[in-house]
């Protein structure tokens, strides 16, 4: 029966029905982070003011409104891609130089953020697929490594990293919660240029 009702689904059904799963999660991400950085700023002792360096770490075309459907979900996945390779480099480092082997509230809060911003990931590369089926190429994350020898500079990299994960996290909520619509009209778009070019032959 319910292989019957997922038969039964068109391409822009199940698009949206990714879309909407991928926004729930991008929600719950976003909520999540919001805890990481409390947590982060109250373990490093950080200021309610820290200032924090201008500019973004992850690395994409500038958004446009001419962008099609496809090339809003490639610039998406292609920032979140980036967001978890940073964080697993933010983590990585953070055990290694800074002592992060305990396992805390902090810790379980930044091993769930690093687990759902992976479930995001499956889920804008499956609305990626539903859109053209094509594989996602990402920019070289070389070069954004920490070269600071300060553990002060070390912990405001990391502040970073969480807060770019955080705005990806929102940019993703906006940018999905525009798609189904979209993805529904290119959907009709494509079926009534096959329909013509049908009834041409």
């Amino acid at each position: 029966m319910a292989d019957r009702r997922t038969r039964g689904m068109t391409g822009s059904d199940q698009s949206r029905t990714t879309a909407a799963r991928a926004t729930a999660i991008a929600e719950q991400l976003h909520h999540e982070c919001s805890i990481l950085l409390e947590l982060y700023k109250k373990k490093e002792t950080f200021s309610p003011d820290v200032a924090v360096a201008d500019g973004r770490l992850v690395s994409v075309p500038p958004p446009s409104s001419q962008l099609d459907t496809r090339d809003k979900l490639w610039r998406l996945h292609s920032a979140l891609l980036q967001c978890r390779s940073l964080l697993e480099r933010a983590i990585a480092k953070e055990e290694e130089e800074l002592g992060g082997h305990k396992k805390g509230e902090y810790e379980t809060q930044r091993k769930m953020v690093k687990e759902r911003l992976s479930l995001l990931l499956f889920n804008t590369e499956e609305l990626l697929k539903a859109v053209d089926g094509q594989a996602v190429l990402t920019p070289s994350l070389d070069g954004l490594e920490i070269d600071s020898s300060t553990v002060f500079e070390l912990k405001l990299w990391v502040y970073r990293i969480f807060k770019e994960v955080d705005y990806w996290t929102k940019m993703t909520i906006t940018t999905l919660q525009a798609l189904p619509s979209v993805i529904a009209k290119d959907r009709a778009r494509t079926s009534r240029v096959r329909s013509t070019r049908s009834a041409r032959r």
